[in-house]
């Protein structure tokens, strides 16, 4: 028999063999497969071994290496000199590739709390880092819509504003009332004019400029959300391996371009979260529960949903009665203050139903974390969207129609009441309640600990407040900006909320496909709601008569039509006037738009089923396949070999 020095040789000698016909690039990415020292492929890459540098097959094959290397470059070179078009395309191809890395590395490089959120996944993991990155995203969500804002309507009012009389006590941070009502905050301060400086300047209609800018936004936003739920979907269900490419992958892949010592530990305890986290999930999908114990779970499960959709139900009524009787109470009581009543009722109600909803897990006892969080992420929206559908019907019913001199700046005070009232509670939250919640697991019942991040409600609150500034943005164009500030804020609020007041989950579970739902549940039903509501006001409502853009209108769209009946007299203008109303204003381009989103989405429904059919199957094979590979490779060699 060989020994295995000799069998190694011969191994080593057919691989360069068969290394020989292949390109400079498979040759590469061939060697890299291999399962060798980074010495050994190096030394495999020049045409030899350590062992061996000397030998003389190996020279041989280094310099049979270099003249196919020469040969082919040759006949390349050759092809592309004849092949102008050819070069033309691999050198755009090429500079493509640099400045799309380059514009990658900019944009990660100032890309926002960046060391934070290291610190905040390896401490905590994914479950909670998911939390803060959707915090950030929605951030820059904000951020692009107040830049619109600010460059196609507020700059435009500044050159033709007048100045504000009204003076300034302070009270209108909290009212949004008084001093605020005067300015570019609201709608009604904004002209309906077109606005001209000088015989021969350039005009700015602004009935136009505002009601394409606020389209603009919202349409962006649009495609911005099914663009991500695309992206977080293929990623994290078509092709999961992307991101989780299991534990093998966790524990023999390093970075070893992280040479400073704080990177080190941090990168070590990322991946030793990322390692709980998988063998926790293994662990739980593999547990079985028995009849008796499925039976008493599914009963304890429906007893919850009876008495938290109880619990809706009751605080939408008292919501809706509340605001039924909102405008009597304000005209009955000049105390300025009383305008806070219904903010400060909703936001109780926002605060202390979901913290009530958490307590269910004590008794439903979710095997899978993940699980957990899903149904109190349902449960909180079914609240808030349902407070947030009957403020909207209260706004559109009884504000609209109440014959106010400004209605639309009433629905605006109104909404910025709310986000302010919203965020002052969460963080009365944060460093309050949440401080007291540790005090009572660590001094007075120690049986309890230290609490866990709620990411279900936490989330819910960052929905909420996104749902209430869509709807504002028509009626508060500055409330993109208010968001930012509040966001901003919040990030640090939470950040040292979370290190101080809360420990790391008890149970470790990935958490990839959490900001898919997220961007699902901020898609449908917050976003699709927004667009019913501003549907309804622009299509259904009349505007004020002595305020706003778009005063003495019978509807507030009547400036499109005005607008398109203007281009239909210009010839040169004639293609805009077909694309409104052959796509825009028609039914059957959304009823096609609205097919082809169907068929895609079942397309990718039937990929994700097909796709975990073949993983389950390559699972089957997994393991007796890579361990017979060596002793297959051996066998073959010592066949081939006449001395073996």
């Amino acid at each position: 028999m060989l020994s295995d020095d000799h069998v190694n040789e011969i191994i080593i000698e057919k691989l360069i063999a068969s290394l020989i016909p292949m390109t400079s690039r498979d040759r590469i990415k061939a060697i890299r497969n291999q399962p060798r020292t980074m010495e050994e492929k190096r030394n495999l890459s020049r045409g030899g071994l350590t062992s061996v540098t000397e030998n003389e097959g190996r020279a041989k094959a280094h310099l049979t290496w270099k003249i196919v290397d020469k040969e082919k470059s040759k006949q390349t070179h050759r092809i592309l000199q004849l092949n102008c078009c050819v070069q033309c395309l691999n050198s755009i191809s090429r500079a493509y590739r640099r400045s799309k890395n380059s514009l990658s590395e900019i944009l990660n490089s100032i890309s926002l709390w960046q060391k934070t959120l290291k610190i905040i996944g390896g401490k905590f993991g994914t479950s909670v880092l998911s939390y803060f990155n959707f915090l950030r995203w929605l951030l820059k969500f904000n951020i692009f819509s107040f830049i619109v804002n600010f460059s196609f309507i507020i700059i435009p009012q500044f050159t033709v504003a007048e100045k504000n009389t009204l003076q300034f006590t302070g009270l209108e941070l909290f009212t949004g009332v008084g001093y605020f009502r005067d300015t570019v905050m609201y709608y009604g301060f904004y002209t309906n004019s077109t606005i001209q400086h000088g015989n021969s300047g350039a005009s700015y209609n602004m009935q136009l400029a505002y009601i394409f800018t606020i389209g603009a936004c919202l349409t962006t936003c649009f495609f911005s959300l099914l663009f991500s739920m695309a992206k977080y979907f293929r990623d994290n269900f078509i092709n999961p391996h992307i991101y989780s490419g299991g534990i093998t992958k966790l524990i023999f892949c390093w970075d070893f371009t992280v040479t400073h010592e704080k990177a080190v530990k941090l990168k070590q305890k990322n991946l030793s979260t990322e390692i709980r986290e998988n063998l926790s999930e293994l662990r739980q999908e593999n547990a079985k529960l028995t009849f008796n114990q499925q039976l008493t779970r599914f009963s304890t499960y429906v007893m919850a949903w009876v008495v938290s959709t109880g619990v809706t139900i009751a605080c939408c009524a008292a919501v809706y009665y509340l605001a039924e009787y909102n405008l009597e109470f304000l005209k009955t009581h000049s105390n300025p203050g009383a305008v806070l009543l219904l903010p400060f009722v909703v936001s109780c109600i926002n605060l202390a139903v979901p913290c009530f909803y958490s307590m269910f897990r004590l008794v439903e006892r979710y095997e899978m974390p993940r699980h957990e969080v899903y149904i109190l992420l349902i449960r909180n929206i079914l609240l808030k969207i349902s407070i947030v559908g009957i403020l909207c019907y209260y706004w559109l019913n009884n504000v609209a129609l109440s014959g106010e001199e400004c209605w639309e700046t009433l629905i605006g005070q109104d909404i910025y009441r709310l986000l302010l009232m919203d965020f002052v509670f969460s963080l009365a939250d944060s460093f309050l309640g949440e401080f007291l919640r540790r005090i009572i697991g660590m001094q007075l019942i120690t049986s309890l600990g230290l609490p866990e991040f709620d990411i279900a409600r936490n989330v819910l609150e960052l929905i909420y407040a996104q749902t209430l500034v869509w709807i504002g943005i028509f009626f508060c164009p500055l409330l993109p900006l208010i968001q930012m500030i509040m966001l901003f804020i919040m990030f640090y609020a939470k950040n040292i909320s979370l290190m101080m007041n809360f420990q790391p989950p008890s149970k470790a579970w990935r958490a990839s496909q959490m900001m898919t739902f997220f961007i699902l549940l901020l898609f449908f039903p917050s976003f699709t709601g927004v667009l019913c509501t501003l549907a309804i006001t622009i299509w259904r409502l009349k505007p004020s008569a002595d305020c706003g853009p778009f005063r003495g209108l019978p509807f507030f769209i009547h400036s499109i039509y005005s607008w398109i009946d203007t281009l239909s007299t210009r010839p040169g203008y004639l293609w805009v006037v077909w694309i409104y109303r052959n796509l825009i204003g028609s039914v059957h381009f959304f009823f096609i738009l609205t097919l082809i989103v169907l068929i895609i989405t079942y397309l990718y429904c039937s990929l994700v089923l097909e796709r975990r059919e073949v993983e389950q199957q390559d699972a089957l094979h997994l393991g007796e396949r890579d361990s017979s590979l060596d002793l297959r490779f051996r066998r073959s060699v010592q066949e081939g070999n006449p001395r073996a």
